[in-house]
């Protein structure tokens, strides 16, 4: 995998991005302080994974998010290769908002419903999009006071774009995240192929942590929850559907079929191709 970037910063910190990734499967957004984001997709496309949904991005769809932990996914099929991704992002910081704005945040008690959003790129977010990737590639001609204006510019737009009262209001908004309660995060994400680390990040507590939390709530190891969930919903569709054996193992979350048959006899005592004719 490799990263190239483009970046513009205010008093220090990177406010816009452009990144171009070469091919990838899973790559973590982690929450390090507290700062919201906007990308849009110049190239390719990708899912967004939450604690508890999953948000298709394209060219003609971009991405706000407030500050948590999420992942970004290629989205093809197994054995496919996927384009490589180019993204712009713009970054918001509270400690930035009082150079831009003559409010306080903390004077808003507004909230948004939603953790992640799915914007369309319409005509003023295409030629906004379009302004900021000429100052990505010619940053000589991005002085401070350009770059304000620029961030100005975005937060009066996205006001306007998701009807917030106020561009106070948005920007208070973005930094309160909601958090899902623990067993959502669980059954939201039972098929997905994610690591005990990458589960414990999408609830964002340690790896020791999330193994403790696990046991408490569902009276067993994560392994071996996961293990029966999957191969329980596997022996459900090897009964009442015609999918293919290999689309079973993916679309339960299994790092390949020979996995699946490997777990899935451990099991059942058969291989799946066994239990089906059976």
């Amino acid at each position: 995998m490799k990263f190239e970037s483009n970046t513009l910063k205010l008093k220090g910190r990177v406010v816009f991005q452009k990144l171009r990734v070469s091919t990838f499967e899973r790559l973590p957004k982690e929450y390090h302080e507290n700062e919201a984001c906007f990308i849009f997709v110049n190239q390719g496309n990708f899912q967004v994974r939450s604690q508890t949904e999953i948000l298709q991005v394209n060219n003609e769809t971009a991405l706000l998010a407030k500050c948590l932990n999420y992942f970004y996914e290629t989205v093809k099929k197994p054995g496919e290769t996927n384009d490589n991704v180019e993204v712009i992002g713009i970054m918001l910081y509270p400690e930035l908002i009082k150079s831009l704005f003559d409010f306080d945040i903390r004077n808003s008690n507004h909230m948004f419903d939603f953790n992640l959003k799915q914007v369309q790129v319409n005509k003023l977010l295409q030629h906004y999009r379009e302004s900021i990737n000429i100052l990505l590639e010619n940053p000589e001609l991005a002085d401070e006071e350009l770059i304000k204006n620029k961030l100005r510019e975005f937060i009066i737009l996205m006001t306007k774009t998701i009807h917030a009262p106020s561009e106070l209001d948005f920007l208070a908004a973005m930094f309160k995240p909601f958090f899902a309660k623990f067993e959502e995060v669980i059954q939201s994400n039972l098929y997905a192929n994610l690591s005990l680390e990458e589960l414990a990040s999408l609830c964002h507590m340690s790896l020791s942590t999330f193994k403790r939390k696990f046991t408490e709530a569902y009276a067993e190891s994560p392994q071996k929850y996961f293990t029966k969930v999957k191969v329980d919903k596997s022996i459900e569709l090897l009964k009442n559907s015609e999918l293919r054996i290999s689309d079973i193992a993916y679309d339960l979350g299994f790092e390949s079929p020979t996995t699946f048959n490997r777990v899935f006899k451990q099991q059942t005592g058969k291989s799946p191709s066994e239990y089906r004719m059976s």
